[in-house]
């Protein structure tokens, strides 16, 4: 079982992407302050050109020509300025040279026709070059807009109140500019409880997310219908058989999903769990103690049936008040830095807390900072977090356990 998941975590990550050696460059974040300083030198750049190419044609002999300025300056202003603006630099442009040669009464030379016919030509292409980058913008929007649309259909943001319970959850894709991939997370109140999934398709693309929603429907309709949270895991597991089955290629014969399912009775204080092949969940408990909920018997991911079938045992764990339970997908806790040293979420939470019905949300902001700041600015893999507590009976912060105490189950 571990050497078939090794192998394919090895597929997924190859050796030598970022954090990989040791050896790699720190990518240094950015903050909002050098991108606002960033955009303001790019837009006064065209009239800096102007200025310079200006004060370069009085200070040098009249051989030499500011011609490059006067053509740069519309380039520039054309994909970050508006039409007219670009239209108005360019007409700036034409301007200068005009008037440097009416200054020198050499208009009507050949070296100043042609000049000036090569700074018009160039702001022409500059306008071109506006309408073309405008309409990539505007056609960028609109997928950027239906790729949202897209997110929020497969995986909804859920309620930050549901069964009585504090959720929140949060996707981080690695990809940039990217909303959803390969990671999941869906919650659903039930008269059995709030039942709960958060797992990770293997694969990349299109195809991981069709595979996605394969599952967020499985289970929102199974979590539903099944008196038990071993019956709702064997759905997930005929699920993903016969999208299995519809699938061409590799995917047909070795795709599966990690996930871990979980249950939280209305009454009880407790949680049942069902763990295949996903990493750990952690429950924090009010005063700072943490501990990681291994499963009792490990198990094949979901969509590996045809590899053997055995009965889902769900464990019991105590969910007292105050307590809050973390599901995360690898993409945390394989986080890498520069060293290639992973980011390890219960040796970072042990001894805190995070009180109050925001706990959930301040907790994934947390993490994903962290995290941020850890990998030097990005990961290599999505992120799918999800928290959700059980509320204090009394409303009162428990007192803190120190972290050298800090006890895991």
């Amino acid at each position: 079982m571990d050497l078939v998941l090794a192998a394919e975590r090895g597929r997924r990550r190859p050796v030598g992407q970022r954090g990989g050696s040791g050896r790699g460059l720190r990518k240094v974040p950015r903050t909002d302050s050098d991108v606002r300083h960033e955009r303001a030198f790019v837009r006064t750049l065209p009239l800096l050109l102007l200025v310079v190419g200006i004060v370069y044609d009085l200070v040098t002999p009249a051989a030499f020509t500011a011609a490059p300025f006067f053509t740069a300056a519309p380039l520039v202003a054309a994909p970050f300025y508006s039409l007219i603006s670009t239209a108005l630099t360019g007409v700036g442009s034409c301007a200068a040279v005009l008037g440097l040669h009416f200054r020198t009464s050499t208009t009507t030379d050949v070296e100043a026709v042609t000049e000036l016919i090569t700074v018009a030509t160039v702001a022409v292409l500059a306008v071109l070059i506006n309408r073309v980058v405008s309409r990539s913008d505007e056609q960028l929007a609109s997928a950027r807009s239906i790729a949202e649309a897209a997110q929020r259909a497969v995986l909804p943001q859920p309620d930050p109140r549901i069964g009585g319970l504090d959720v929140a959850a949060r996707y981080e894709a690695a990809e940039a500019d990217a909303f959803i991939g390969g990671d999941l997370y869906a919650v659903q109140d039930t008269s059995h409880g709030v039942r709960v999934i958060v797992g990770d398709v293997r694969g990349k693309g299109m195809s991981a997310v069709a595979a996605v929603a394969v599952v967020i429907g499985a289970f929102r309709e199974a979590a539903e219908q099944e008196a038990t949270l071993e019956a709702v895991a064997q759905r997930l597991e005929r699920a993903l058989a016969r999208e299995g089955t519809r699938r061409d290629g590799l995917d047909a014969f070795e795709g599966f999903t990690t996930a871990v399912l979980a249950e939280i009775p209305h009454s009880g204080g407790l949680v049942r769990l069902i763990n295949r092949g996903h990493p750990g969940p952690l429950l924090l408990r009010g005063d700072g103690r943490l501990c990681v909920l291994s499963a009792t018997e490990p198990a094949l991911p979901l969509g590996m049936g045809e590899l053997g079938t055995w009965p889902d045992r769900a464990d019991e764990t105590e969910f007292p008040p105050g307590a809050m339970l973390l599901l995360f997908t690898d993409g945390l806790s394989e986080a890498r830095d520069h060293r290639g040293e992973f980011y390890d979420p219960a040796a970072r939470l042990g001894g805190r807390i995070f009180p109050g019905p925001n706990g959930p949300d301040t907790l994934l902001a947390t993490l994903t900072e962290e995290v941020w700041l850890h990998t030097g600015g990005g990961t290599t893999d999505d992120m799918a977090l999800l928290a959700v507590r059980r509320p204090s009976a009394t409303g009162t912060s428990p007192r803190r356990v120190p972290p050298d105490v800090t006890g895991r189950d």
